[in-house]
């Protein structure tokens, strides 16, 4: 009778990764694959959980159509052991790379993150470097991203980016963003108007004022969604990660850069 109970209160954390383009996005939608439904398929047929209703799954960041995840959360109320579990999800997963567990707090919900870090491999085509990488420093800190984002409805626009690091490898140039949120397209209109600033298209003054001024409405466009991935989601926790899981992802950002060429 104890056992079933701790089945019962138990809530989960996985932590899983896929390749963007092979989905109609994250969130389930009628007659489309998506990220979402594969993996409660997978979860279902595995006998891992009951259904997404019932077993309260939640998912720390619903990408966007395209865009691939190295580190993404999901968590959910199994109806199986934390062993039952391992065992089950050591067989090939395929499309959804599912490689970190930890058994969480009964109201743990993933969105509560203490950081995001997201990756974008922009091409350097006729780029001046020096100038992205010093116009990055203009988005840093707390703005209000409104002239920067698609912000919904009683969302607050005023977001906080700790960092933004640059990387030049080969053919690109890699942008590492690091905060608690994002909101919805913010990084790549971010991407958009460094790109447009590296071709010497709009200059750090226009940059600025949309930021100083988020009532004057101002659109630099928004970057592919292919270039971008979810690179982790960080918690006041460690997850229990699977044996040789960094091979496997590297595997998955080498096939995100090699749809890029």
């Amino acid at each position: 009778m104890g056992g079933t109970n701790s089945v019962v209160c138990m809530r989960v954390a996985l932590k899983f990764a896929y390749t963007g383009k092979n989905f109609s996005g994250y969130a389930r939608q009628p007659g489309q694959r998506t990220i979402e439904q594969i993996l409660l398929n997978l979860l279902i047929e595995r006998k891992i959980l009951g259904d997404a209703r019932t077993s309260c799954f939640r998912t720390a960041s619903r990408t966007d159509r395209g865009v691939s995840a190295l580190g993404n959360v999901c968590a959910f109320n199994p109806v199986c052991s934390k062993e039952t579990i391992l065992r089950r999800l050591t067989k090939d997963t395929l499309d959804v790379f599912i490689y970190g567990m930890k058994l969480v707090e009964p109201g743990f919900y993933p969105r509560h993150a203490i950081r995001r870090e997201y990756r974008y491999y922009l091409r350097k085509n006729d780029l001046d470097v020096d100038s992205l990488i010093s116009t990055a420093g203009l988005f840093t800190g707390e703005h209000n991203f409104q002239n920067f984002a698609r912000v919904e409805p009683l969302k607050n626009p005023v977001r906080t980016i700790d960092n933004i690091v640059i990387l030049e490898k080969k053919d690109f140039l890699i942008l590492d963003f690091y905060a608690q949120t994002f909101l919805w397209n913010q990084i790549r209109r971010i991407v958009s108007a460094l790109e447009k600033r590296a071709k010497g298209v709009i200059s750090d003054e226009q940059i600025h004022a949309a930021l100083e001024h988020p009532e004057v409405k101002v659109d630099f466009q928004i970057a592919a969604p292919e270039p971008l991935i979810l690179k982790d989601v960080v918690y006041d926790f460690s997850f229990e990660y699977m044996k040789d899981y960094k091979k496997n992802l590297q595997i998955i950002e080498n096939r995100v850069i090699a749809s890029l060429k």
